[in-house]
């Protein structure tokens, strides 16, 4: 990627954004003129602003800095051919501040102006928002959306297993999977043991049929469970409550569930219309649910990253070396995109099932006393390279080609998997 220059622009602003204003710093590149204005958060404020530079400013760019990759002003100011867009960390703008402002004094405007000041004297540590196109853009905000659904369906199911605990254990038996419709339709027919007591064997038998839960030897055991079963408690006091508690949960599973489906399909869709998919199908453990979230990681401009290295290091993957004196340290990097880590720490992960210089990795540093944890972290810091050269080169990855490579280069780790 080409570094930016200063000297590549007319104008240089800070803006420090809010619900309902943006405070704005104009700066001009040699530092000698600076302006400071306010303007409303509303699309045609920020409409009229935008064209305003266009007609100051029309021989060059204008560079912007603001604390946002996304979000209204971000995607405001993106339809702009004359605006670049830098990203600051906000966590840095806020160190910033400090250490010019040791009481702690915080005002937008000054914020709009550190901004400014991080375009004049660090332009080159800041990297140019680029987006990628707007199919894979909407790719990833289905997929956050779904993971944070995924999320919710989680924190209910949790809510439920409590207050079922109350009342109605058993049937947590019954179901050892709880964020299923089979799961929500129980409770909405049965809601107490008594209830469930008073069902006939036959009309048991046909609701776990009609759900496609055919298994005769467990429906068999459940109906016996649910017959022979001892009430953990007789007390209204604590049965009704629990009762209507777990009728709101469920809708709220019901829906969650029919809406993750719905996220499911429209990904699926928009995932196999993307031109990179073969490469992303060809990753061990990656399958339908992942393969779609390291092909938005990586994206399809490979002018994005010259390296490996920059996505291991954005991504939280590649670890934080510290030295002092004579003493040096590695760290966990906390300063990321979280749901770009989990990425491709959870590939990590399940790779370890279809991969198997990836089990053979795991085995070996499991043997050496390593955590979990730091052995998925490392896995992905490798995973990471390979499929970068995969994704570089439009190349699907080939597990045999890789452990004839690792064969070539007399690998430890292929000796370690054979004694082993």
């Amino acid at each position: 990627m080409k570094e930016p220059k200063v000297s590549n622009f007319s104008l240089l602003v800070g803006i420090d954004w809010a619900d309902q204003k943006h405070d704005i710093c104009e700066r001009s590149v040699d530092g000698k003129n600076q302006r400071l204005l306010v303007i409303s958060s509303k699309p045609d404020a920020i409409d009229d602003w935008a064209n305003s530079l266009k007609k100051r400013y029309p021989d060059k760019p204008v560079a912007v800095c603001c604390e946002l990759k996304k979000g209204p002003l971000v995607y405001a100011l993106l339809k702009y051919s004359h605006i670049v867009i830098f990203p600051a960390n906000p966590a840095t703008v806020s160190q910033y501040r400090k250490a010019f402002a040791t009481s702690g004094a915080k005002d937008d405007p000054s914020d709009a102006m550190i901004q400014a000041d991080f375009l004049m004297l660090h332009m080159n540590k800041l990297r140019m928002l680029e987006p990628e196109s707007a199919s894979i853009r909407a790719l990833a905000q289905l997929l956050e959306t779904r993971r944070k659904m995924v999320q919710n369906r989680v924190d209910i199911c949790n809510k439920i297993i409590a207050a079922l605990k109350n009342h109605f254990p058993l049937v947590l038996d019954i179901f050892p999977d709880r964020d299923t419709t089979i799961f929500c339709d129980f409770l909405d027919r049965w809601p107490t043991l008594k209830e469930a007591k008073k069902a006939r064997k036959s009309t048991l038998l046909r609701f776990f049929n009609n759900h496609n839960a055919r298994y005769p030897d467990i429906n068999e055991k459940r109906i016996r469970d649910i017959k022979n079963a001892v009430p953990l408690t007789d007390d209204f006091g604590v049965i009704e409550p629990s009762v209507i508690l777990v009728n709101i949960l469920v809708s709220q599973l019901r829906l969650l569930i029919e809406a993750i489906d719905i996220l499911n399909k429209e990904i699926k869709t928009r995932y196999r219309v993307t031109k990179d998919h073969f490469i992303f199908d060809s990753f061990p453990g990656a399958g339908p649910q992942m393969a779609p979230r390291i092909l938005v990681a990586f994206g399809e401009n490979r002018e994005r990253y010259e390296t490996c290295e920059e996505l291991q290091r954005l991504s939280g993957v590649a670890p934080v070396l510290e030295r002092s004196g004579n003493q040096e340290w590695v760290h966990w990097r906390r300063s990321c995109p979280t749901f770009l880590r989990q990425t491709f720490i959870e590939w990590a992960g399940l790779s370890i099932r279809y991969s198997f210089w990836a089990q053979a990795y795991y085995d070996q540093q499991k043997a050496k006393g390593k955590h979990h944890q730091t052995i998925i972290r490392a896995l992905a810091f490798k995973w990471i390279r390979i499929a970068f050269r995969c994704w570089k080169t439009k190349t699907p990855y080939d597990e045999t080609k890789y452990l004839n490579a690792l064969k070539k280069r007399n690998s430890p780790l292929l000796n370690f998997a054979v004694q082993s």
